[in-house]
């Protein structure tokens, strides 16, 4: 299927952001662009080729995208801001492409432009045609150009998975999502919410893992001042806090059978009743739960109710491990490493040697592993240049451990 066309299925009724991209003498567009529109962006093409105002777009964009040399040739960066002004784009990213001068993030005028120049590996016919996903330079624009709350995808089955997910956000039934831990499923119920007629209402999260069993049902429903000990102030609890939002149950499995049925009455009746209190309040939440267990073998095993179960399993959704995604490790690694570098013009470049190695290695962690590994070569690497030396993982790489510095060593070598 043509680009365009693969752009418009996926453009409908899912932006998170409009991007205004200025073509000329940009080799990176259409797969920025593509790269964008995976991410739930929608890209208007800017056209004007000598004046950067010259072709305003019918409506405000969130950024506007143009090479080094269009920016130049137009007039350098107050042309450009000017043509910011005109679209009402509050952000402008100027694409480099200087191999000699190596991968760059800068930010100016407190983040409204950034600069960003390509890495020479990244510049190659190869690496540009559209279809490619781990160019690391492209994903990183693609970071760099959405805010916080969009998820970084590129890989079929996630692209799959969020369109799903973007059509149940659209109603109020009740999801279940089911996936191995570091998966992204808190991620993907923020998705939902956010795409959702509720995205101005509270979303509230609750770990039913992490809360002691003798204070859950509190923390669910609410309390009356003096309802047990301690209790000396009336808390009106979670469900009552997500009021008109969402509310997630985390690690749902974890839920005491004796919660299990008051979650069911009010999952049912929409009411909860606090502890210490006679009166029902209604309650008008959208309930996402999470598990990574087997639930039909906990049913079976009498660890959870069967009507809970089927109650809060509307609409499934799994995620699924990293190394079963692969496409979608270098575009969450951009999001990670812009996460937690010091500054934002701290961000390093992430050289084929590393790209290589994240996209071999089978992240047993999963997308939270990935986390500590960028972190930990955010620390490593050298001369803002991230390298398979800096790549230390936990486990078992290939069937080597992998030290520090990102030699292999036998178990044989490691146990002498």
């Amino acid at each position: 299927m043509p680009l365009s066309l693969r752009l418009m299925c996926f453009f409908e009724d899912r932006t998170v952001a409009i991007i205004s991209i200025q073509k000329s003498e940009l080799r990176a567009a259409d797969q920025l662009a593509l790269a964008l529109n995976r991410r739930m962006g929608e890209v208007i093409w800017h056209d004007a080729a000598d004046s950067p105002t010259a072709d305003k777009p019918a409506k405000p964009v969130d950024a506007f995208v143009c090479s080094a040399a269009y920016a130049e040739a137009c007039g350098g960066q107050s042309a450009i801001i000017e043509a910011a002004l005109a679209m009402k784009a509050a952000k402008v990213l100027v694409v480099g492409d200087d191999a000699a001068a190596g991968f760059s993030v800068t930010h100016e005028m407190r983040g409204a432009i950034i600069m960003l120049n390509m890495a020479a590996s990244d510049c190659s016919d190869e690496m540009l045609k559209p279809d490619i996903a781990h160019n690391y330079s492209v994903q990183m624009a693609a970071s760099l150009l959405l805010d916080n709350e969009h998820v970084a995808v590129a890989d079929k089955s996630s692209l799959d998975l969020m369109a799903l997910a973007q059509k149940v956000s659209k109603t109020d039934v009740t999801v279940f999502i089911n996936g191995p831990t570091g998966t992204g499923k808190e991620v993907l119920s923020k998705f939902i919410h956010h795409q959702s007629a509720r995205k101005e209402a509270p979303f509230v999260a609750v770990n039913c893992a992490a809360i002691p069993e003798n204070m859950l049902e509190a923390i669910l429903f609410g309390h009356e001042k003096g309802s047990f000990t301690g209790a000396s102030t009336a808390n009106k609890g979670i469900f009552r806090a997500a009021d008109g939002g969402t509310l997630l149950l985390d690690e749902i499995s974890e839920m005491p059978l004796s919660l299990q049925a008051k979650l069911l009455r009010a999952l049912q009746e929409r009411k909860v009743t606090p502890l210490g209190s006679q009166r029902e309040v209604d309650v008008d939440v959208r309930v996402i739960a999470t598990t990574n267990r087997n639930m039909l073998s906990d049913v079976k095993a009498g660890k959870f109710r069967e009507d809970l179960f089927y109650r809060l399993n509307v609409f499934p959704l799994s995620t699924c491990h990293l190394a079963e995604r692969k496409d979608d490790i270098v575009a969450i690694s951009t999001v990670l490493l812009k996460r937690h570098a010091i500054e934002g013009d701290a961000i390093p470049a992430l050289d084929a040697s590393a790209v290589k190695m994240l996209m071999d290695y089978s992240w047993p962690g999963n997308v939270r592993e990935l986390e500590n590994v960028l972190q930990r070569a955010l620390v490593l690497c050298s001369d803002g240049v991230i390298t398979s030396a800096d790549i230390m993982v936990d486990g078992v790489f290939d069937g080597q451990r992998l030290s520090p510095a990102g030699h292999e060593y036998s178990d044989q070598q490691l146990q002498a």
